[in-house]
């Protein structure tokens, strides 16, 4: 981890971006069922997709999405995919996405920013509990709601 910076996605990065290869058995925790039935429910404008970038090698991924005005809490200030490279894994890729992203909600005016993802073994629950998320509750599909205070 030497030269860590998020970048807004871009035709440049998108390629690099969409061929993100993930450890074995993680591909099935990418979209959790909640996010998948409430995609119509997410304004395209609200979207803030960025690539991670290690020098100019993309090893990340992490899209949010900001709608203060969505009447569903899990989509107002959220984390909607995380993704960092297997050979990247372990470096701290995924918390220095996270924290940007928190940074941005921050400057938004949010004071929480919420994750749902599905659990089990191999789950990204470690992960999410290690930089702050705190599990509220379960979703009506069995996904988790967790919640960084801000």
């Amino acid at each position: 981890m030497t030269d860590l910076r998020l970048e807004e996605l871009s035709a440049a990065t998108a390629a690099a971006a969409n061929s993100l290869t993930l450890k074995p058995g993680q591909e099935q925790f990418v979209q959790p069922t909640t996010y998948g039935v409430a995609e119509s429910d997410v304004k395209p404008s609200a979207s803030w997709p960025r690539v991670v970038l290690d020098g100019d090698e993309v090893v990340g991924l992490i899209i949010g999405s900001f709608d203060a005005e969505n009447p569903q809490e899990e989509l107002q200030a959220c984390i909607w995919r995380v993704n960092v490279s297997a050979t990247a894994q372990g470096r701290g890729i995924g918390r220095f996405a996270v924290h940007g992203l928190a940074d941005e909600a921050r400057s938004r005016g949010f004071e929480r920013l919420t994750v749902v993802y599905e659990p089990g073994e191999g789950s990204p629950e470690d992960f999410f509990r290690a930089v702050g998320f705190d599990v509220v509750r379960e979703t009506q599909y069995g996904d988790h709601f967790a919640v960084l205070s801000l």
